[in-house]
Order: C-alpha cells, then sequence, then structure tokens
C-alpha cells in the first residue's frame, strides 16, 4: 500500500486514481496526525508526502513530518512533493531521509517510473557477503570490464542489481577509471539493452550551444541553424543517456537540465511543443561535485537528482592485484590488431608494471602498453621495454585530478 498525505483533496484523489490504475494499492490521508496514526496502524510500501499543511506554506511542517515518521517506520521510503518555490526545502528533506522529490505539477510517467524504481530499490535482494567474479559473469554481462579486486567486486555486484531499476546513477572516478564502461554495463543489464545508449560529453558542450545539442532544434530557430537537428535526448529516448563530465557543466545549463530531469519532458528550439521522455540517465564526473556544491559552482537541487544511487571506481593503484590482468588483456587484443599472434609480457615486466602509480589509471596503462607494443620490435617484453616510455610522460600528465581516491 502506498500512503498519498497531502491536505488537497484533489491532489489526494488525483494520486489515489493515478496509483490504483497502475496496479497499486493507494490510501490518502490530509493531515500530519492522521499520517502518524495509520503509520502506527500499518506500515505502507512508500509514503507520497506534501511539504506543506497550513497556511504557512514554509515547507517546515512537512521535514516535522517526515522526521516522525522515520522515527516511526525509517525502513519506508517517502517521495516528497513540492513546487518549485520549495525545492530547497526538498532538498534538506533529501537529506533527512527522503528518497526523492518531485514538483507539482507532476508528470504522471515519471512520478511512476519514480515509484517503480524505489520500491525496485527496496526489494533488492541483500548483498550476498562473497561473489565471485565467475558467478558475477554468470548473472550479469560484464564484458570488457577486467578485474578480481575485492572493490571492483563489490562495485560490479551493486551495478548488477542497480541496472534491473531505473535509478539514476552517479559514476564518481578519476580520469581513465572506466566510467564509461560501467555506464555501458548498467545499460547492457537493464531493461533498455535493445534500445539506444547515448553518451554526451557535457565537458565539450558550450552554454551557447547546450539546448540546442541536448534539445535540438528546428530549422530557422537561428541564425546558424539551416536544417532540423535532432537532439541527444530524443536520440536516447525509450533508452540510456550518459551524461559524462557533468561537473563541467556551467550553471545556467545545470538549470535546463534539471528541468528535464525532473520533468521528463522538454521543447525542441523553434518548437514550443513540448515533448516527453522516457529515459534512465546516467551521470559521471572525476569532480568531487560535493565541494563544487558547497563552492556554489554546482546546484544542489541537480545533485541530488542525478545520484540516487552513486558508484565510486576505485583507483587502479587501489587495486594493483589487476594491472597484470589488464596488461595480458590489452596484450591479447593488441595480438590481433598488429598481427603478433607471439607476443607476450614477462613476468618481471608484469612485476613492475604493479608497481607503478599510474595516476592516468587503465587509460594510462593501455597506453603504456600500446606504446611498448609498437616501439619494441620483441615478441617478449620485458621491464625495460616500458621503463623508457614511462620515463617520457610528462609529469603534469600523472597528476591526479581532483576528485580523491575512495573505495565504493
Amino acid at each position: 500500500m502506498i500512503l498519498i498525505i497531502d491536505d488537497d483533496v484533489a491532489v489526494r484523489t488525483s494520486l489515489g486514481l493515478l496509483l490504483k490504475q497502475a496496479g497499486y494499492q493507494a490510501k490518502g490521508v490530509a493531515t500530519p496526525a492522521e499520517a502518524l496514526q495509520s503509520l502506527q496502524e500499518s506500515q505502507p510500501q512508500l509514503m507520497l508526502m506534501d511539504m506543506n499543511f497550513s497556511l504557512d506554506t514554509s515547507g517546515q511542517d512537512g521535514l516535522a513530518l517526515l522526521g516522525l515518521a522515520q522515527k516511526i517506520a525509517p525502513q519506508v521510503p517517502v517521495i516528497l512533493i513540492t513546487g518549485w518555490g520549495s525545492i530547497s526545502l526538498a532538498v534538506e528533506g533529501i537529506k533527512a531521509g527522503a528518497a526523492e522529490f518531485v514538483t507539482k505539477p507532476w508528470n504522471n510517467e515519471a512520478l511512476l517510473q519514480t515509484i517503480r524504481t524505489i520500491l525496485s530499490l527496496q526489494d533488492a535482494p541483500a548483498k550476498e557477503d562473497t561473489l565471485s567474479r565467475r558467478e558475477l559473469d554468470k548473472r550479469y554481462d560484464f564484458a570488457n570490464i577486467v578485474g578480481t579486486d575485492p572493490q571492483l567486486l563489490h562495485l560490479l555486484r551493486s551495478v548488477g542489481q542497480v541496472a534491473a531499476t531505473d535509478a539514476s546513477v552517479l559514476i564518481e572516478g578519476e580520469s581513465g577509471t572506466g566510467k564509461e564502461l560501467i555506464a555501458e554495463a548498467i545499460h547492457r543489464n537493464s531493461h533498455r539493452r535493445d534500445k539506444a545508449f547515448v553518451k554526451v560529453n557535457l565537458g565539450g558542450i558550450s552554454a551557447s550551444l547546450f539546448e540546442s545539442e541536448m534539445f535540438g532544434h528546428r530549422r530557422g530557430a537561428f541564425t546558424d541553424a539551416k536544417a532540423d537537428r535532432v537532439g541527444r535526448f530524443e536520440l536516447a529516448n525509450k533508452g540510456t543517456i550518459f551524461l559524462d563530465e557533468i561537473g563541467e557543466l556551467d550553471l545556467s545549463s545545470q538549470v535546463k537540465l534539471l528541468r528535464v530531469l525532473q520533468d521528463r519532458t522538454y521543447e525542441v528550439l523553434g518548437d514550443s511543443r513540448p515533448r516527453t521522455l522516457d529515459i534512465r540517465v546516467i551521470c559521471a564526473t572525476n569532480r568531487n561535485l560535493a565541494e563544487l556544491v558547497r563552492e556554489g559552482r554546482f546546484r544542489e537541487d541537480l545533485f541530488y537528482r542525478i545520484n540516487l544511487i552513486t558508484v565510486r571506481l576505485p583507483a587502479l593503484r587501489e587495486r594493483p592485484d589487476d594491472i597484470p590482468l589488464l596488461v595480458n588483456f590489452f596484450v591479447q587484443n593488441l595480438r590481433t590488431t598488429y598481427h603478433r599472434p607471439a607476443l607476450r609480457v614477462s613476468t618481471a615486466a608484469l612485476h613492475w608494471l604493479r608497481t607503478l602509480p599510474l595516476a592516468g589509471n587503465i587509460r594510462e596503462l593501455k597506453n603504456l602498453v600500446e606504446r611498448a607494443v609498437l616501439v619494441s620490435g620483441k615478441d617478449e617484453l620485458g621491464p625495460e621495454d616500458f621503463q623508457a616510455h614511462f620515463q617520457k610522460i610528462p609529469p603534469e600528465a600523472r597528476r591526479a585530478p581532483i576528485c580523491p581516491p575512495s573505495a565504493p
């Protein structure tokens, strides 16, 4: 049963009908006192909670109710219902333990999708204490993700479980750790696997081109719009959009992105007809977004919108035992690429490579291996074949990025 808490009878009736049509049992109450009494009598699967129950409209009564409800039923997820004017209060609610927030007027399908996602996460099986790489590969498709380190296996187990939902995912990690591969794995293991997976590097899109690139435009919408353009969101509709380097997005573009992610609607430039989206959003960054929020360079409401689930990729130096596995994986591919079937890396070289700091992580290691293969004419590569090339990399290219290393 889903408990609807709102003092507006029209809202309760509308939400109750929507939920019943979607196959959920629903119960509506008008006041915080009724809500608390209902919670004490029987605990629902989920609560839809308004932020205002008085003429004050400050939202503080909603936050107070959230706190009391969590004391009675801490395991029941809460979705806050708010107007755009009180989104800052909704963010406070997220900090206080709410699972998500939706804005009025809500999009029916987007709201139902949010409810399904949160209930799926609630019903997800408990994580096993141990699960081998072989067992993970039997359950999920993790092609091209190499490694057996416990941190990586823990992350892959979480990715496999979350992939089955429509939860928004934020992937954090240093440059070169494989964030795009994780995003692709989430898509491949989801119910959207047969639909589009659209990758967007937000760091390469200027503020002036953001709307055209993301939402598309009609011919004549602006001076250089000589033909219609399909935006990235439309290309990804029914599938998954991967927003890489989201920490590089300027504040004005963040506002536009937030509205799309919240309402699941957008408008093409030059066409005022709103269009709806059915989409899964995955974001990635090598920046410390929490720090950017504190500095006022990243919107707090957007931060909480994109990280219903956060996964943090460990740096390669945190899982050194995976370095030989990765080297052999790269060499196996290079045998085919360069027609050198006898190509291999000596045990001594693998030991030496395992000791490298590799601030560029997997990307740096891959480039180092391929460079050594191209320059060396030998079939067996020793430590000396890698050492000279590693030393030639400028020190500034090996500096650690802003995001500090952390285990998932």
